[in-house]
């Protein structure tokens, strides 16, 4: 009867040391792939560098920059300002291992902060195009829209 309170707890756990989000709000590669093509696709925004992005970015994503950087929170904060809190956000960088990326924290703090309940960190553990791209998964290669999506 114990083991399943303990667990829960070990579930909720930030997923490294100094990572603001939990190993539930790690969002798989795989499943976000499937998202994509349902009926109500998360809103995927980039918290990368736009170098990156043009050149190949998760499908659909929309790009906010680099979180590390006041113009690219800036930017996210923009993205989200008519976004419904309870909206499914994914974000995710990739530009290196996950451990070094100086954007996603700040990224997923502020949108945390911002009273989003859905916010998950796309699994990315050594980049973009290794855990994503080469995988197969949908990309697109273009400039970024200047404002998301309407939906």
């Amino acid at each position: 009867m114990i083991l399943a309170p303990v667990s829960a707890l070990l579930r909720a756990q930030p997923a490294a040391s100094g990572d603001p989000w939990s190993s539930d709000q790690l969002l798989q590669p795989a499943d976000l792939a499937a998202s994509l093509k349902g009926a109500s696709p998360p809103l995927v925004i980039c918290v990368g560098f736009p170098v990156l992005y043009r050149q190949k970015h998760v499908a659909k994503a929309l790009l906010a920059g680099p979180a590390s950087k006041p113009e690219g929170i800036e930017r996210l904060k923009g993205f989200v300002a008519a976004t419904p809190r309870n909206a499914n956000v994914v974000i995710y960088c990739g530009c290196c291992p996950m451990p070094h990326c100086p954007n996603l924290r700040p990224a997923f703090s502020l949108l945390k902060n911002s009273g989003f309940g859905s916010v998950r960190v796309l699994n990315l553990p050594t980049n973009f195009h290794t855990d994503w791209a080469a995988k197969g998964y949908p990309v697109e290669s273009a400039i970024a829209p200047s404002t998301p999506a309407a939906g």
